[in-house]
């Protein structure tokens, strides 16, 4: 088990009903993504880093670790809309700096700036509402929430299995590189190469296989066209919907009143 699947089930917030969960981070998701405010995102993105970190207890070491993965591909993305490129200089009249590079002109205007405050700003909101629900809330809670919202059983289904075949290729992946490893099949770059296709022709067969074996349970178990699970009793708390609608009010307000004020 991955160990941001297994914080999902231990983290303090674990018993909160995932309705209240959802609610909170879809809200805040989609308020910041149409305001596109960078005060907005930044105050979405302190207060969800302030519930992952000490309403739920994740450990801030690994909540960095989880901010570094998308960071570096929104540091290439700022970085092809900051700097922009011509070969025609005499035509910059608004670049906040530029500088002559093969036979050309490397400049950065004040809107690629704003752009990137924005562009930066939003994402950060954006990922502390993701994993906010992904480290508070397991799976299996939000397929409960989705199936309540007569999301089609169809879609549901291949969610789970999708998400039960990620934590199978992993398993195999992980086993079958140890064994190549332990046999040396990684000394050169030659069989490097030779190791990692051979690697992922076996993870293919693996995972035929564990497929056709889960098909062959469930029907034996009696499947047809839907699968049940056993539901986990929540119940809703009066004192997080009022924090969850002081929130709402709190965000709006700000927006209202100081509405574009970093940018």
């Amino acid at each position: 088990m991955l160990l941001i699947d297994q914080y999902a089930y231990i983290n303090h917030l674990a018993k909160t009903h995932p309705v209240e969960k959802i609610v909170l981070s879809l809200f805040l998701l989609i308020f910041s993504l149409t305001v596109k405010d960078a005060l907005i995102s930044l105050i979405t993105f302190s207060m969800m880093s302030g519930l992952i970190i000490f309403a739920a207890k994740i450990p801030w070491t690994y909540y960095l670790k989880l901010l570094c993965i998308p960071g570096l591909f929104l540091l290439s993305s700022m970085v092809g809309i900051l700097f922009s490129f011509t070969q025609h200089a005499e035509l910059l009249y608004s670049s906040v700096w530029q500088i002559s590079f093969l036979n050309g002109t490397v400049y950065i205007t004040t809107q690629s700036i704003q752009m990137c405050i924005q562009l930066f700003f939003s994402v950060l909101s954006s990922i502390s509402c993701l994993y906010f629900l992904t480290l508070t809330t397991p799976v299996h809670d939000l397929m409960q929430v989705l199936k309540k919202c007569r999301v089609p059983q169809l879609m549901i289904e291949l969610t789970e299995l999708t998400y039960r075949f990620i934590f199978v290729f992993l398993e195999i992946s992980v086993s079958v590189f140890q064994a190549q490893n332990s046999r040396l099949g990684y000394i050169s770059i030659k069989r490097g190469f030779h190791s990692l296709g051979m690697l992922i022709s076996s993870l293919f067969v693996h995972v035929f296989h564990r497929s056709k074996e889960l098909s062959i349970a469930m029907d034996s178990r009696g499947y047809h066209e839907s699968v049940n699970f056993l539901e986990d009793s929540y119940y809703y708390s009066k004192k997080n919907w009022t924090l969850i609608s002081f929130i709402f009010v709190l965000i709006i307000g700000v927006y209202i009143e100081f509405g574009g004020i970093l940018v």
